[in-house]
C-alpha cells in the first residue's frame, strides 16, 4: 500500500493484532457516533467483531467506506443489502473458528449432562462429606439434534460420533455430502433429541426460532445447547422452561443483550453459562485477527478479499 488508509476499529483487539493494524493503517478507535465527525469522511475501512458488526447509524455516517472486515463469522449486525448497494466489500474470518466453537458445544453438552459445574461448587463448599451428590446422565448413545449444518454444525456432529451418539440435523437444505439424517421440521427434531444444539446463523430469519413450542417438544429430559447467537432463542420462554423443569437444562455461550444478560440465569442450577467464549482461544483469536487484517490489506492493495461475503 502506498499510503496508510484510515480505518475505524469498532472493537478492542488483542495487543498483537492492534499493533499490526496500527503499523499498516491510521486507526481510529470507535468511541461513540458523536465522536466520528472529525474524521468520518476519511474512513475507508472498518475492523469489527462478529457480535458488534457495524450498526446502520455508524455505517451511514461513513460516506467513503469501502470495506468491512469482520473478526468472526457473524454478519447479522451488518446491513448487507445496503453494503451491496453501496458496493462496500465485506469479509469475515470464515473457517478459522470452526473447531473451537464445535469443541465448546461438546464442552457444554458434557458440563450440563454430567453436572460438572454443580459438583465443582458442592466440593468447593465442603459439602461432599455430608451431602449426597446428584447422579448425572450419560452422554454416550444419546440422540443429538443439530440445528444449522454448516461447517460448525458438521464439526459438532463429527465430535459427537466419538460418544456413540445418534445424530440428525435441521438445515435450510439437506447436505448431500452427509450420511446423517436430515430433518426438515425443527419441532420434530427437538422432539426426537436428547440434546438440541443450535449452530444456525443469526439475523431476522432465525430470530426466536427456539420458542416455547420447540422447548416443550424437547421435553423434561432434553438439553439445549446454544453456541450460535442469543437472538435465536426466545429467552423469556427459555427461562420459564428452565424454572419449571420443562427442559432438563441448558448450556449457553450466547445471550440476548450480552454482556448485560438477564440476571435470572444466575439463579438456575440447571444451566452452564459462558461469556461468548466459543472461539476465545489464543490460537484461534490470533488466526482470526490476522485474517481480519489480511482482508483489509488485500482490499487496499487492489486484490480480491481472502474470505469475502460481498
Amino acid at each position: 500500500m502506498s499510503s496508510r488508509p484510515d480505518i475505524l476499529a469498532i472493537d478492542q483487539f488483542p495487543p498483537a493484532i492492534k499493533e499490526r493494524l496500527e503499523s499498516l493503517f491510521t486507526v481510529h478507535q470507535y468511541e461513540g457516533i458523536e465522536a466520528l465527525s472529525p474524521y468520518a469522511n476519511k474512513i475507508r475501512g472498518v475492523a469489527t467483531g462478529g457480535g458488534s458488526g457495524l450498526p446502520r447509524p455508524i455505517m451511514d455516517a461513513l460516506p467513503a467506506l469501502e470495506v468491512i472486515s469482520v473478526n468472526g463469522v457473524g454478519t447479522d449486525q451488518i446491513d448487507l443489502e445496503d453494503a451491496r448497494q453501496r458496493k462496500i466489500a465485506v469479509a469475515t474470518t470464515l473457517g478459522t473458528l470452526t473447531d473451537d466453537v464445535a469443541d465448546m458445544a461438546i464442552v457444554l453438552t458434557l458440563a450440563v449432562m454430567r453436572e460438572t459445574v454443580l459438583n465443582d461448587r458442592l466440593v468447593r463448599e465442603g459439602r461432599w462429606p455430608t451431602q449426597p451428590l446428584p447422579l448425572s446422565r450419560s452422554v454416550t448413545k444419546k440422540r443429538m439434534g443439530i440445528a444449522g449444518f454448516g461447517h460448525i454444525g458438521q464439526a459438532i456432529a463429527h465430535r459427537a460420533v466419538a460418544f456413540g451418539m445418534d445424530l440428525a440435523y435441521f438445515n435450510s437444505r439437506p447436505r448431500a455430502e452427509s450420511p446423517l439424517r436430515f430433518e426438515p421440521d425443527l419441532t420434530a427434531l427437538a422432539e426426537w433429541s436428547d440434546v438440541l444444539v443450535l449452530a444456525v446463523s443469526g439475523g431476522p430469519r432465525s430470530a426466536n426460532m427456539v420458542n416455547a413450542e420447540i422447548l416443550d417438544a424437547l421435553g423434561p429430559d432434553g438439553v439445549l445447547i446454544n453456541i450460535a447467537r442469543g437472538s435465536v432463542v426466545d429467552e423469556a420462554a427459555l427461562l420459564c422452561a428452565l424454572k419449571q423443569k420443562r427442559i432438563a437444562g441448558a448450556g449457553l455461550d450466547v445471550f440476548q443483550n450480552e454482556p448485560n444478560i438477564n440476571p435470572e440465569f444466575f439463579t438456575l442450577e440447571n444451566t452452564v453459562l459462558q461469556a461468548h467464549q466459543a472461539s476465545a482461544t489464543i490460537e484461534t483469536r490470533t488466526v482470526m485477527g490476522n485474517l481480519m487484517v489480511d482482508n483489509l490489506v488485500a482490499h487496499f492493495e487492489g486484490k480480491s478479499l481472502l474470505t469475502p461475503i460481498l
